[in-house]
């Protein structure tokens, strides 16, 4: 009995002395992040569930500070604060603060967040079917769709076949700043994935050259293998009489290069923007692209790559031929 006693006191030995080793210090914010602008409904959803991990005040249970729970709780709020940080909501124009709710939306619905490691232990953060109506409603309330008039839809279409054709190709497009270069046979390469920004009223369609295809094929997508090329064009949205959604007006084209030797410097990323139909390239100095990076600092564990591709059997089975 005694010795079985014993062996009961080793883990709460092992416990207690675990105590005396904790990660570094949480820093917590003085005033509670504004989100005044924003309905109640909705405020009172981003404060429960996201708050804790993105956000300047992190309300730490008991448990959250016991050793070793404490350093997986202080892992998720640096690296949450650090792709998102609604502390600093107010000091963000209207265009980014719809940016941010279509980003939070889009990762709930995809199943990212909450991170199911926190969710389980905190059950609050987990979100019902109803509350993500909610916060879908109103991040497509912040940029109502409009109906293309008959003129809009006849200018988006005929510049639609155009591009269709190859026709808005110029001979002379000139190199990004920071020497990349622009790819035309882009237009030949397979589509594999769409977003719809319905915070800013603008669709993607996202192409992948053969490199990529084979990389999704074959599911060795993290990271990506060099030679990786994507291409997104970015049209926005017109909106028709029955109320579908179709390509309009087009505005840009971005590319991202995998070379991971050659751009180890950028996340061993090439990024490049052309804009409008005159292909304008995008960026005043060469270093422009950590414009880039820092949009895709939240995916660094997903190789900086916010595509999902969509794995369409019928695709597949055309590439396979």
């Amino acid at each position: 009995m005694k010795n079985r006693n014993k062996l009961l006191l080793i883990p709460l030995v092992i416990f207690i002395g675990l105590q005396f080793f904790r990660p570094e210090e949480i820093v917590q914010g003085m005033v509670t992040p504004d989100l005044a602008n924003i309905p109640k409904p909705v405020s009172d959803i981003l404060r429960a569930s996201c708050f804790d991990c993105h956000s300047s005040k992190a309300e730490l249970r008991w448990y959250d500070k016991m050793t070793p729970a404490n350093f997986l709780v202080a892992s998720h709020i640096r690296e949450g604060r650090a792709a998102l940080d609604f502390s600093r909501w107010s000091s963000w124009p209207k265009a980014q603060q719809n940016s941010i709710l279509y980003y939070s939306v889009n990762k709930i619905l995809s199943g990212e967040m909450p991170i199911s490691s926190y969710a389980a232990v905190h059950p609050s953060a987990k979100l019902s079917n109803a509350q993500i109506n909610i916060l879908k409603n109103y991040a497509r309330s912040v940029a109502p769709r409009k109906t293309a008039d008959s003129a809009q839809t006849a200018s988006a279409e005929k510049q639609y076949n155009q591009w269709i054709k190859g026709e808005l190709k110029h001979s002379t497009v000139k190199a990004s700043p920071n020497g990349l270069q622009y790819i035309p046979e882009y237009r030949n390469w397979k589509a594999i994935s769409t977003t719809d920004r319905f915070d800013n009223g603008t669709m993607r369609i996202i192409f992948a050259n053969e490199v990529a295809v084979k990389a999704i094929q074959n599911k060795k997508t993290n990271p990506w293998p060099d030679g990786t090329v994507f291409a997104k064009t970015a049209w926005k949205q017109r909106v028709l009489r029955e109320g579908s959604v179709a390509t309009g007006e087009f505005l840009q084209v971005e590319f991202m290069v995998k070379d991971a030797g050659k751009y180890r410097k950028t996340n061993g990323w090439g990024w490049g923007r052309w804009k409008g139909s005159d292909l304008k390239p995008y960026g005043d100095t060469p270093d422009f692209d950590r414009e880039c990076m820092e949009c895709h600092k939240p995916m660094s564990k997903k190789d900086y790559v916010f595509t999902s591709p969509l794995y369409l059997i019928s695709q597949l089975k055309k590439i396979q031929k």
